[in-house]
């Protein structure tokens, strides 16, 4: 961990046997940070492995073999209903940060968000190179998967599985160890009828918080609890 937080930077590459910059990167490294040649960049593929590279001539010479980090702990997610503005982007990029590993946006039926399918290609894109930059940023190496919009709880929670479900309450219990997914809903709250498709609730600190601010709190418990 020590090599890839004292590195010039960090890249993911499709290839780390043949590392690759992406136009966006090798501009990003060359013109922003204005690496000079000799300089250490760490490369991963997403999925846990990674390994140290030179900076020469703008491309990336391997100069350490191969390390591939076992998961600590379950797979984690948070579904997080839609909010208006930038605001579901941010919540993206902390998640992303935090270590969670799925990230499930949905429209809730109190969400205010109303956005036809096009829109909610584009944003779910747009979250994909979010969660990718802040990948880079923290020096993970497994990149967090974000789903499609999907159109309402019922098909967010579809393939969750239910014993490490819960739904964000204030009034909910502790969450603790057993819980690996949980629910955030919009400002309005939920439906009575999305609180009848999942049985437990847990309940997050503070007072009454904001949609964004729930999800990321969610994230940052979950893996306390299980990192």
């Amino acid at each position: 961990m020590n090599e890839r937080r004292h590195a010039s930077a960090h890249v993911v590459v499709e290839s780390l046997d043949a590392p690759a910059l992406e136009p966006d990167d090798a501009h990003h490294l060359s013109k922003v940070l204005r690496l000079r040649d000799g300089e250490t960049v760490t490369v991963t593929d997403g999925v846990g492995r990674w390994r140290a590279t030179k900076y020469v001539d703008g491309a990336l010479v391997p100069t350490s073999p191969v390390v591939e980090e076992a998961r600590s702990g379950p797979s984690l997610t948070v579904l997080f209903a839609l909010t208006k503005g930038d605001k579901p982007e941010v919540v993206v990029q902390k998640l992303t940060e935090l270590g969670v590993d799925v990230v499930i946006p949905f429209r809730a039926e109190r969400s205010v968000v109303r956005w036809d399918d096009d829109k909610a290609e584009r944003q779910s894109e747009r979250w994909r190179r979010v969660t990718r930059e802040a990948l880079m940023q923290s020096r993970s190496v497994r990149l967090t998967r974000v789903a499609d919009v999907q159109p309402n709880l019922e098909a967010a929670i579809a393939g969750v599985a239910a014993a490490g479900l819960a739904l964000a309450d204030p009034e909910g219990g502790v969450l603790d160890e057993s819980v690996q997914t949980v629910v955030v809903g919009p400002e309005g709250g939920f439906s009575e009828w999305e609180c009848g498709l999942i049985a437990r609730t847990v309940s997050l600190p503070g007072a009454i918080l904001r949609a964004e601010t729930a999800a990321i709190v969610a994230g940052a418990l979950l893996v306390d609890r299980h990192r």
